[in-house]
């Protein structure tokens, strides 16, 4: 089959879903206004609209028009609802899937009437939507009762996001996550959770530490509040790492933390930490609790609780077996529900049937 995605190539949520269609022998063509450094696999072929955002998604019409006529695609997939979903919508090829991600369906409708009348009108005009989580399905029929739609979780490589050998120093605990350095990601409830644990804990025979692997517009904010309250000589910040290299920072890790405030659509960095055997504590946000088997695979809490936070993280750097137990129950979750060749599987079933839908009945379906 041959796929036309409209994504951001700088986002490796894209880079997975385009590779993974081109090892599966799709012919593949990336049209992006986002360049981007990671590896495509050979069979992807890549074009670069003129006009950049946020007046790109209009002013790249005319170019996305003539690229589509001259690839003369099976599919076009276009990856959001707000921004490429407007240049997906205003360019009028059907069939034409729309994947929802998080914040254009949680947030971007609630800014304003006319970002909500935008949104509900890129869905409208979709043949198709996908959407990475039951709840965030949930949110897209209530903004608009879509003729169609499926959950498609964004799984991880468990042969990748495995357990591996931990980093083997002596009486440390690390506790820490792997996320973008933004206000959505409740980093600063994190590092007050866990300053108030450091002092309560001080006579801990092992020495605890904090990674938070990620950069982003709040790093430099971050970091003053970490010196604020006297924990910067046991708080590691990496910066931005490729995604490559994420395993083997989640495999030093003794506990992973998601604080996130704002509604996440799926929560993938939570089901690579499951995958690498990592007991997980989560804000109770968007489709974070969806990826936890409470009680069982980790903890939820309520989001902007820096108590209960660290409340949970005590729970954990206090009970080694139960952390045992929850990481090992993670692995197993994800190996039974988020394996990305399986969820892959439920990707390219979509593209078929929407395909051959769309061909029988010579319309959008």
């Amino acid at each position: 089959m041959k796929i036309a995605f409209l994504a951001g190539y700088s986002s490796i949520h894209t880079v997975k879903w385009v590779n993974e269609l081109a090892r599966r022998g799709h012919n593949v063509h990336l049209i992006t206004m986002h360049p981007g450094r990671e590896e495509l696999h050979k069979g992807v072929q890549v074009y670069i609209l003129p006009f950049k955002p946020p007046l790109g998604y209009y002013l790249n019409v005319g170019r996305l028009k003539v690229l589509l006529r001259k690839i003369k695609p099976d599919i076009l997939n276009t990856h959001y609802a707000s921004g490429y979903g407007v240049l997906g919508r205003l360019c009028g090829f059907h069939p034409h899937i729309l994947s929802v991600w998080g914040d254009d369906v949680y947030g971007v409708p609630d800014r304003s009437l006319l970002f909500r009348k935008i949104i509900t009108k890129n869905l409208c005009r979709a043949d198709w939507i996908c959407s990475t989580s039951k709840t965030m399905a949930q949110r897209v029929n209530e903004l608009f009762p879509v003729r169609g739609l499926t959950v498609t979780p964004f799984g991880v490589n468990t042969e990748v996001f495995r357990p591996m050998p931990k980093e083997q120093i002596c009486n440390r605990l690390l506790v820490g996550t792997v996320k973008a350095l933004s206000p959505d990601y409740g980093i600063d409830t994190l590092i007050k959770a866990f300053a108030e644990i450091k002092n309560e804990l001080s006579n801990m025979p092992r020495s605890l530490e904090l990674l938070i692997v990620g950069d982003g517009p709040q790093r430099a904010e971050y970091e003053d509040l970490v010196h604020t309250l006297g924990i910067q000589h046991c708080t590691i910040f990496t910066g931005a790492v490729p995604h490559g290299m994420v395993p083997g920072y989640l495999n030093q890790l003794d506990i992973y933390v998601a604080a996130s405030r704002a509604a996440e659509s799926f929560g993938v960095a939570v089901v690579e930490a499951s995958a690498c055997g990592i007991p997980v504590i989560v804000s109770n946000a968007g489709g974070l609790p969806e990826v936890v088997n409470r009680e069982i695979t980790g903890i939820i809490v309520e989001k902007d609780d820096v108590e209960a936070l660290a409340h949970a993280i005590k729970r954990l750097i206090g009970n080694e077996p139960l952390r045992r137990q929850m990481g090992a129950a993670g692995r197993r979750h994800v190996l039974d529900h988020y394996q990305w060749k399986q969820n892959a599987d439920i990707m390219e079933d979509v593209y078929q049937q929407v395909y051959h839908d769309f061909r029988n009945n010579n319309r959008g379906v």
